[in-house]
Order: C-alpha cells, then sequence, then structure tokens
C-alpha cells in the first residue's frame, strides 16, 4: 500500500484500526521524498529524525488508545512558520541560519492535536513572489509539468502535498499565496477569515493582510486541519474571539435554494479560456444541485491590484526594518561603521524582489506622498470591503476563478514584475477586505494542467465555503490523475 498518497481522513482510520503505525507511514512518507524531492524541490529543510521520534511517541500513545485527531499523520509547513528548534528561513538569505526559541501558534496547536512534521517547504523570498522563485534557495517545480511554476508564495506547499510528500501543509496567503498555488498544483487550499487562525509566530510580510491556512488533498482534509488551527489566542491582539464550530459538520450539507453570485469583474478579456471554460462547467454543476447563480457586480475590483500594491508594500518595509544585522539574522562580513553595515546586511541579505517592495513602500509613506498613495488607498480598501458586504446581502457565497491561467512556465515571467503581479489579480480582493477564500480543483488543461475553482464567503463563514466545495468535490468527480513523478 502506497501510504503516502493517502488523505488525512484514510490514514486516521488505518492507524484507529492498528492496520498500521506511524512508523510505517513516516518511513513511507520518506520514501516517497527521497525519491521526487530531487526533482521538486518543495523544501528547504527536512526534519526526518525528529518525525520518526515523534512517529515513535505516537505510536506509543495509540497503543495506550489516546489519539489525538492528528496523531501520526505527517505535515508540512511553509518556512515562514516558528519552529523551536528548527531551521526558520522565509525563503532568504536574511535568515538562513535562524533557529527560533518558540512555536507558532499554530505549529503548536497541531503538535498538541499529534501531528509529525516532514520538514519546512520552500517559498517566496518573506512570501513575495506569485512562482516561487524569488526563494533564495532556488525554485520550486509544480509536480504536474517539472518546466512550469507551482505558483507563490506558498508553492513548496503547494507541491508537496500535491506529489504526495506529506499529507496535507500549511501555508500563508497574503493576496493569494494559499489559493493561487493551490490551483495551480491541483490541491485544495484555504485563507481563512482575517483572525479566525492565530498569527503568532508567523514571520510577518503585511500585517493586515498576512493570513494562516491548510493545503489538503481533500475538503475533508480541508476541514480537519481548520479545527486544529482556528480559533483565539491571547497572544495575538488581531485574534477573533468568534466561536469556532466543528467545520466536519458543514460536510454533510448540499447547496439547494443557495444563491451563488457571479462578478462581472473576474470573467474579463485575457482569462484563460480553457480556464473560463472549466469555471463555467462548475457553475452548471451547482445549477444542477439546486442552486441560484446570480450576476453580481464588484465595482471596485478594477481598484485591488493598485490598492494591494501600495499596501502591502508599505507594510513590508515597516516589517523588515528590523532586519539589520544587529540582532540576529545575517550580516555583512565587512564594513566601515554602522550605517555602512546596514547598508551592506540589507543590500546582500534580500533578494531584488524583497528590495523592489521596500522601495516601493518607502516611497509611499514618506512625507509628501502618504495623503497621496497609502492614506488614499485605504480609503478604497473600505470601498472594496464595502462591495463584498453588500454582495452578501444578495448571495450566499461568491464565485470565481482562482487564477486567470494555468501555471506558466519557469523564468516565464521573472523579468516582467507587473505581469507577474497580475496572476493574484482574483485572489487579492480577499485579503483586502478580511474575508475567506477557498481554492478547489475544477479541472484539467489539454496539456494536463491543473484548473482552480476560487469560492468566497462573508466574515466568519468558512463553514459554508467547505459545504460548497464538498457539496462540487461529492457532485462533480474530478478525473482521478496525479502527478508522472
Amino acid at each position: 500500500m502506497e501510504l503516502f498518497r493517502l488523505t488525512i481522513h484514510e490514514l486516521q482510520s488505518l492507524l484507529r484500526a492498528g492496520t498500521v503505525t506511524a512508523t510505517d507511514v513516516v518511513g513511507d512518507m520518506y520514501r516517497r521524498i527521497d525519491a521526487v524531492e530531487g526533482s521538486v524541490h518543495a523544501y528547504i529543510t527536512l526534519t526526518r529524525e525528529a518525525a520518526f521520534a515523534q512517529a515513535e511517541a505516537a505510536d506509543n500513545l495509540i497503543k495506550q488508545g489516546n489519539l489525538k485527531e492528528l496523531t501520526g499523520i505527517p505535515l508540512a509547513l511553509k518556512d515562514i512558520l516558528c519552529t523551536q528548534g528548527e531551521r526558520t528561513t522565509c525563503g532568504s538569505r536574511m535568515l538562513n541560519n535562524f533557529v527560533p526559541p518558540y512555536d507558532a501558534t499554530v505549529v503548536e496547536r497541531l503538535r498538541q492535536a499529534g501531528a509529525i512534521f516532514t520538514g519546512k517547504t520552500n517559498m517566496d523570498e518573506f512570501a513575495m513572489g506569485s512562482s516561487n522563485e524569488t526563494s533564495y534557495f532556488g525554485a520550486t517545480a509544480n509536480p504536474w509539468d517539472l518546466t512550469r511554476i507551482p505558483g507563490g508564495s506558498s508553492g513548496g506547499s503547494a507541491a508537496a502535498v500535491a506529489a504526495d510528500m506529506c499529507a496535507a501543509a500549511l501555508g500563508s496567503d497574503t493576496g493569494g499565496s494559499i489559493r493561487q498555488p493551490a490551483a495551480l498544483c491541483g490541491v485544495v487550499g484555504m485563507k481563512p477569515t482575517y483572525g479566525r487562525v492565530s498569527r503568532f509566530g508567523l514571520i510577518a510580510f503585511a500585517s493586515s493582510l498576512d493570513q494562516i491556512g491548510p493545503f489538503t488533498k481533500d475538503v475533508e482534509d480541508c476541514a480537519i486541519l481548520m479545527n486544529a488551527i482556528a480559533g483565539h489566542d491571547p497572544r495575538e491582539s488581531t485574534s477573533a474571539t468568534v466561536e469556532v464550530p466543528d467545520y466536519r459538520q458543514f460536510l454533510l450539507g448540499g447547496v439547494e435554494g443557495w444563491t451563488i453570485g457571479i462578478p462581472k469583474e473576474y470573467f474579463i478579456a485575457g482569462i484563460d479560456p480553457e480556464v473560463e471554460a472549466s469555471v463555467q462547467e462548475a457553475i452548471a454543476t451547482f445549477e444542477r444541485l439546486g442552486a441560484r447563480c446570480l450576476p453580481i457586480s464588484l465595482p471596485h475590483t478594477e481598484y485591488c491590484l493598485a490598492v494591494y500594491y501600495i499596501i502591502a508594500p508599505a507594510e513590508a518595509s515597516s516589517n523588515l526594518a528590523r532586519y539589520d544585522g544587529v540582532k540576529y539574522g545575517f550580516r555583512t562580513d565587512t564594513y566601515r561603521d554602522l550605517l555602512d553595515m546596514y547598508k551592506k546586511t540589507r543590500s546582500e541579505g534580500f533578494g531584488p524582489e524583497v528590495k523592489r517592495r521596500i522601495m516601493l513602500g518607502t516611497y509611499v509613506l514618506s512625507a509628501g506622498y502618504y495623503d497621496a498613495y497609502y492614506k488614499k488607498a485605504s480609503q478604497v480598501r473600505g470601498l472594496i470591503k464595502r462591495d463584498f458586504d453588500e454582495a452578501f446581502r444578495k448571495c450566499d457565497v461568491i464565485l470565481t476563478p482562482t487564477s486567470p491561467t494555468p501555471a506558466f512556465r519557469l523564468g516565464e515571467k521573472t523579468d516582467d514584475p507587473m505581469q507577474m503581479y497580475l496572476s493574484d489579480i482574483f485572489t487579492i480582493s480577499a485579503n483586502l477586505a478580511g474575508i475567506p477564500g477557498l481554492s478547489i480543483p475544477c479541472g484539467f488543461t489539454t496539456d494536463g494542467l491543473p484548473i482552480g475553482l476560487q469560492l468566497l464567503a462573508g466574515h466568519f463563514d468558512e463553514g459554508k465555503l467547505l459545504q460548497m466545495a464538498s457539496a462540487y468535490e461529492k457532485s462533480a468527480p474530478q478525473e482521478k490523475r496525479r502527478p508522472q513523478l
């Protein structure tokens, strides 16, 4: 039996029945990693020794009948989440040798649930990128076509799940960095409501936009991980005190009688015809399931990209000011004085995309430009949120493509930042509005590349997304394909 191919809930059944041990599962997972990691490069750091120690401890608990929700389940973590005693790099030379003294809250909660960690996944440097090509440690390849990108910035996590190098993974989403790579790699990816999952221990990119969420092989696994990581954290000031339901209960419902909003602004000139065709087929599926699909408008959508690329770099320039070579992280070897040390450390420690965004952010926050750019962008952000609030008075969920195109080739857009930024055009709005979003597979191109469908709901309505995605997954089962690795 190829244990590495199984979902969380399938592994749970086998572990509970005593058919396999956690050590069996971890051993099979690392055999898979050894076989394909050289081609995919999904990981920055593998934690093999710690994983087998965790598996042995899990087997002892299983023998005692003390199973928790994730006991014995091998998960991967995006290398932006602090892990006590394990290197956390953010895909950057700046943090190449940084070892945190504590766990992020989500890591702590997964440990408490019994999870085993296979390693830390590759990512765009400081989560700045849409293709996983800005990593100091090299690019990750898409398991469906090794000449193509897996999406970003959480491309390593998406690729690891798609290539069966973990049962599931965590990523972070600032402007689509979970949903876009999930779509391009053919897996399920959720960005929860801002505040639903604690950001404590997440190395910050843009603090008002960042959110942690799961990558999984199916919708049920997404609900299982959301149960484990969601909830209030007193250590994190933006963590919401809203009660967390059991997300698995939503998997039993359907969408009959629901109203699904179809925003005209998300079906634009330039969208790949095969992407649009697959999304239209999904719309027809929901109508067959008894939902009503309603054309709607989100009129300020055209400003989302401009607003995001003012607010996100502004927050990044502030957050990344702490990396100066003094307290931790990379420090240049030769310098004349303190100011020279600051300059050289940041010049040598950060890659081109990070420096580009720091400069953009510093500019829009500078004297004489703050009101013209950052303040105005914040005001328009409020209008974007209002668009969604009004839309959700008319519909239960909004449906869009996740990405305007399937995965493009490695190196295709690295010299054209604007074209790269357009990769997130359909996902950015959810971060600006703080609402939850989920991407599920909805087909393949004629070249065999996955296509993703995006579902959006109101604040703290993750259950609706899971219910709708589960209904679709059951009623429109995708052709069972796996990457040929």
